[in-house]
């Protein structure tokens, strides 16, 4: 590995006495290699000494860190050490016996499995993810006595826990922690605050090691996303918010399962074919619901277009996913979205919705099930994530009408019929029928 000036920085941080280290900032930086660089470094010294790499989707540690990331930083640092990498329980194993173990925390056997040994290093990757609960609770295994010599001298292993992450928001538990140095939930002063120490990291400071255009393409993100990939900055927490970006990067999913249902959800704007510069563009979700019982994301389709061309667009998703049918919002042009629809490709299966309820009372229980990981992001979506960042219990702060955010909500609304009941003495009031879910191990 050649290090950059800023990886060379971290790599000191990573060895100074501090005991909890958090690597942060944006993607592509080197925060990962580093940490898992510093975790090898201490299991090739500390013979019979154990490390944990964990993440909150077991799927997630085992295809980035036990397929890539590990091998590579064991073949670029170490090359001649052997290890075992164990693919049924998921540890690498050196020939001092030093261990490293990779797991998820939405695998309650696994966790279990690897909490119940004790650890000289444990590692939270992508730790925005990571509930503070988890954490606290990884934090108990700490507690390896795990002595080795150097240079004749009889030593014992320091206890290390490291974090990396692209900052969240500054309601979360990491930016409380590192830069407030308070207790996350009490929101008192850390009783030592000298343990914690971070860096920020960001890929103009690993420009070298990057393909030529990375950096262009973070700078046409949103705002809100290239502050948090491309500047490493903490986003501002919205009074309210529905959504935040640790539930939805929570919950993103790296493979999509088997659909029971596909809807292809439409919020129209009005606009007609040769004038619709200015106007709204037209919400276009594909989304589904699969056979483990969570809703997915499949696809945003949204665009700034007239009628023939979004009607076009929506019935070639219909095909494309073999969908069951299109749904759409119809207080604006009433049949007209039908007629659209249905004249794009005649007899398709169409489904008109009527707003009864401002988009808050309509946005909130689908927000819920987001929380609990009944929906889930089968990819990564920026605009439909900065409108739906743009929801608070307040109404809607975002720049523009929040299109692909409704065309969401509507498509959400569909795959869970009855999240939203009317109450007939009370219009607009809404009853949340109760959700049993499988939760994440350790992610309450």
């Amino acid at each position: 590995m050649i290090l950059t000036a800023k990886q060379k920085e971290a790599v000191a941080l990573l060895q100074t006495d501090a005991k909890h280290i958090l690597l942060e900032g944006g993607s592509r930086s080197g925060k990962t290699a580093l940490i898992i660089r510093a975790i090898c470094q201490r299991a090739v010294k500390a013979p019979g000494s154990r490390h944990a790499i964990l993440r909150f989707r077991f799927n997630a540690v085992k295809e980035s860190i036990g397929l890539d990331t590990l091998p590579f930083v064991m073949k670029s640092t170490f090359p001649d050490v052997s290890y075992n990498l164990n693919r049924t329980d998921w540890y690498m194993t050196l020939p001092n016996r030093a261990e490293v173990w990779l797991g998820g925390l939405d695998d309650k056997d696994r966790t279990e499995k690897i909490l119940g040994k004790e650890y000289a290093t444990i590692y939270l990757n992508e730790a925005s993810q990571i509930p503070y609960n988890s954490k606290n609770i990884a934090l108990t295994r700490l507690a390896q006595n795990c002595p080795y010599e150097m240079e004749g001298v009889q030593r014992v292993l320091a206890l290390k826990m490291y974090y990396d992450c692209n900052p969240p928001n500054k309601g979360h538990w990491l930016y409380r922690q590192f830069h407030l140095l308070q207790d996350p939930e009490t929101k008192k002063p850390l009783p030592d605050p000298l343990k914690y120490k971070y860096l920020q990291m960001n890929p103009g400071d690993n420009e070298a090691n990057l393909p030529p255009d990375y950096i262009a393409e973070l700078n046409n993100l949103p705002l809100r996303l290239r502050k948090r990939f491309l500047l490493g900055e903490y986003g501002e927490m919205a009074p309210g918010a529905l959504w935040t970006d640790d539930i939805i990067d929570r919950w993103r999913s790296e493979a999509l399962p088997d659909m029971q249902r596909i809807i292809i959800a439409v919020d129209p704007s009005g606009s007609g074919d040769d004038d619709n510069i200015d106007n709204d563009a037209i919400g276009i979700i594909v989304a589904g619901l699969g056979t483990d019982g969570n809703a997915y994301v499949i696809e945003d389709l949204t665009v700034k277009a007239g009628p023939k061309v979004w009607g076009n667009i929506a019935t070639t998703a219909y095909d494309r996913h073999a969908a069951d049918k299109i749904v759409a919002e119809t207080n604006y042009g009433g049949d007209m979205v039908r007629f659209v629809v249905q004249t794009s490709k005649p007899k398709v299966p169409f489904k008109k919705l009527t707003a009864s309820r401002g988009k808050v009372v309509r946005a909130e229980p689908i927000s819920s099930l987001t929380e609990q990981g009944k929906i889930r992001f089968a990819g990564t979506f920026p605009e439909l994530e900065e409108e739906l960042c743009g929801f608070t219990t307040h109404g809607y702060m975002g720049d523009e009408s929040p299109n692909r955010a409704d065309a969401f909500v509507w498509a959400m609304s569909e795959l869970f019929p009855g999240m939203i009941k009317e109450d007939n003495k009370h219009k607009g009031s809404q009853v949340r029928r109760p959700i049993h879910t499988p939760q994440g191990y350790l992610a309450a």
